[in-house]
């Protein structure tokens, strides 16, 4: 029976669990009832965002719902209800409230979201500013700091100064972590009364946002020392010579640190330090006429006072006059010195030196008979009451004349080479600079130049025909006027062109006898030195000679077979360039008289050896027929004998026998004598002949060969 109940109990409660069906329809956030994208709400008003769940049941039944709202993705309130909205009360609204906020409601195991909604909190708090003290010194700073408790960062400061009657001055301090900033001013001299503020600012959506501004705070501002006092005694008017006094002082509250500094432009004239009067005195002169300047100065504070003195001229500058400002040697020169206007000043003439003054004379005029020595610079001085002028300088130059002058070529021969540039210097070893120097060709001038001692010019224009013609002259300041040099003839040298190089005989030469070379060029001027070598392994030098022609012709004496090879000349003259000629080459055979003894030599040894082959055939041949008829004798029956008979096959043997040991025994002669000789001549030598021949050679291989 329990057992029956126990399965009706179950199956009611599956019945139950079945029938309780529900679904979310739509999450909603919103702010005091307002269902929008974004709200704007005042600071310092209450603020509620509700988060709204609309379900669908398919009974009445209690769901248990599980609300959490964001704010920036940030967690701000959760809660638990049996209701489908929750309240999230902000009592009072502050600009860090703003953001955006979403909801979300959890219930029977299923989550719903909503959208979100911005939330702008508009206006911020009213910052509060604080400063370090109430009354401080010139030059020295306030520290103040504002803060905006209600507000998070990011935030930006602003501080402000005001002084009486002047526009505020601003700082601008950013913070990144903190809702208070901090910031130093200086004070200045002249700041009295100051008031410092200061407001705050950040960035919504929108843009930025400001703060109201701050309390006002006021600081008083005390002097550490009056502006100073600036005199002159007897005035600030004085005339030259008379003595001018002047006086600076200030009133502090303490007088340690303090400098006094006195000055006429950036000139310091004189300072004190720990002091509250400072003192200068000069006899005045118009230079003296400017102004000036006092400056009290303590730690970071500084205070200046301006005067401005005028000093009347008591006489005006004296001037210098001379008789002549160029003018020769040994000539008369005149300096006299006067004030326009002005009479009893004290003169004096003097020349100016790197060293110094040089004094001349005490007095108006000054005369002298002048050298070379005596030229630079004069000025003269006047002195009335200790106060002393000096009139402006004037240039004496004093000319000595030039010296003829020497032209030359600045390589040291007076020659040059076709084609090439030709530099000349033209120097005259007397006479006052600056010098003009002229320099001629023919009667054409090319170039003047102005130079102290000398001067150069290149001539780049070489012909064949300017063989001369150059000169220069010379002139200063001088009285005497030009001087002109010798004229100076300049050689064109003409390089080598085309060497070349012939031979008598030509090609073949045979031993013992003479062969003639001749070497020659087609242009180069004289002398030309010619060389001759022999090409081998190095060059070989065999003879040189300088010769004043376009030619020469070198014997060499008794040729020989180590001789034989490749020769050629080279020649070469002022103009330092070489050129050689094509190569030829000379091949020394034997003479006539030596291939006839030769010839004669091997026939006679080939008679010898003749001779030789035909002894041993007879003796050959003797030995033969000896045997034959040994032979004879003993196998055959004896055969009536008329002397002539022999055996005929012995013959052919000993015949093919003899002919083998002569040619073998011929052979090494023959070879020997072809190795030795590669031409045999046999002829009749003809002396009258060979002179004709040696009479109507030419020099083979030269272009200028007769």
């Amino acid at each position: 029976m329990y057992l029956a109940l126990l399965v009706i109990f179950l199956q009611c409660s599956e019945l139950y669990a079945q029938g309780k069906v529900f679904t979310f329809n739509k999450v909603e956030i919103s702010v005091e009832g307002r269902v929008q994208p974004s709200v704007q709400v005042k600071n310092g008003a209450r603020m509620s965002i509700i988060c709204h769940a609309d379900i669908s049941k398919n009974a009445d039944f209690r769901l248990k719902h599980n609300f959490t709202i964001f704010k920036d993705g940030k967690l701000v309130f959760t809660t638990v209800s049996d209701k489908e909205d929750a309240r999230y009360e902000i009592p009072v609204a502050k600009s860090s409230h703003t953001g955006d906020y979403e909801c979300t409601v959890k219930a029977g195991g299923k989550l719903g979201f909503s959208t979100s909604v911005y939330v702008w909190v508009e206006g911020m708090t009213k910052p509060i500013l604080t400063a370090d003290r109430r009354e401080v010194l010139e030059g020295e700073v306030v520290k103040l700091r504002c803060e905006l408790p209600e507000e998070v960062p990011p935030l930006e400061f602003f501080f402000q100064k005001t002084k009486t009657n002047s526009a505020p001055k601003e700082k601008r301090v950013p913070e990144q972590t903190q809702n208070f900033s901090e910031v130093e001013f200086y004070v200045e001299e002249g700041d009295n009364i100051l008031r410092f503020d200061c407001f705050g600012k950040r960035q919504v959506r929108s843009g930025w946002e400001s703060s109201p501004k701050s309390n006002g705070t006021l600081v008083t501002v005390k002097e550490p020392f009056i502006k100073p006092i600036l005199i002159t005694k007897p005035s600030s008017n004085v005339t030259e010579g008379d003595k001018i006094e002047f006086e600076c002082s200030t009133v502090v509250a303490q007088i340690r640190n303090i400098e006094i500094i006195f000055q006429k432009s950036r000139t310091i004239l004189n300072s004190v330090r720990d002091k509250t009067l400072l003192k200068y005195s000069t006899v005045a002169t118009q230079e003296d006429s400017g102004e000036y300047l006092c400056k009290v100065e303590q730690g970071a504070v500084s205070k200046t006072t301006k005067l401005n003195v005028f000093v009347s001229e008591l006489f005006p500058k004296p001037m210098l006059s001379a008789s002549m400002t160029k003018l020769d040697e040994s000539k008369k020169l005149t300096l006299s010195c006067s004030i326009n206007g002005f009479q009893g000043a004290n003169f004096s003439i003097v020349r100016k030196s790197s060293s110094g003054d040089i004094l001349l004379k005490n007095s108006e005029v000054f005369e002298i008979k002048v050298t070379v020595n005596d030229t630079g610079s004069y000025t003269c001085k006047a002195e009335v009451k200790g106060i002393v002028k000096e009139s402006k300088p004037v240039r004496i130059n004093v000319y000595a004349p030039v010296a003829k002058p020497t032209l030359s070529v600045v390589s040291g021969s007076p020659e040059v080479v076709l084609g090439k540039p030709l530099q000349l210097i033209c120097h005259s070893v007397m006479g006052t600079p600056p010098i003009t120097f002229t320099f001629y060709k023919g009667d054409e001038i090319k170039k003047s130049v102005t130079n102290d001692t000398y001067a150069t010019f290149l001539d780049e224009d070489i012909g064949l025909n300017d063989d001369g013609g150059y000169k220069c002259d010379a002139r200063n300041n001088h009285s005497s006027g030009v001087k002109t040099s010798n004229i100076l003839n300049v050689t064109v040298i003409v390089p080598i062109r085309d060497a070349s190089l012939g031979s008598v005989p030509y090609g073949e030469v045979e031993v013992g006898s003479d062969t003639a070379f001749l070497c020659s060029v087609k242009e180069g001027s004289w002398p030309i030195d010619f060389k001759f070598f022999k090409k081998t392994d190095h060059e070989v030098l065999l003879h040189e000679v300088r010769e004043y022609s376009d030619r020469t012709i070198w014997h060499k004496k008794t040729m020989k077979r180590k001789d034989t090879g490749t020769y050629y000349c080279m020649a070469s003259n002022r103009a330092s360039v070489n050129v050689r000629s094509r190569p030829i080459t000379i091949s020394v055979i034997l003479a006539a008289w030596q291939k006839g003894v030769i010839a004669a030599f091997v026939l006679t040894a080939m008679a010898g050896a003749g001779a030789v082959v035909l002894w041993w055939f007879l003796r050959k041949k003797k030995k033969a027929k000896g045997s034959s008829m040994e032979m004879s004798g003993e196998k055959l029956p004896r055969q009536p004998s008329d002397g002539n008979f022999y055996s005929g096959s012995g013959y052919i043997e000993d015949n093919e026998n003899h002919m083998k040991s002569t040619d073998e025994s011929k052979g090494p002669d023959l070879e020997s004598a072809e190795v030795d000789y590669t031409e045999v001549e046999v002829s009749t030598l003809d002396p009258h002949r060979d002179s004709m021949e040696n009479r109507h050679s030419r020099i083979y291989g030269h272009p200028d060969a007769t």
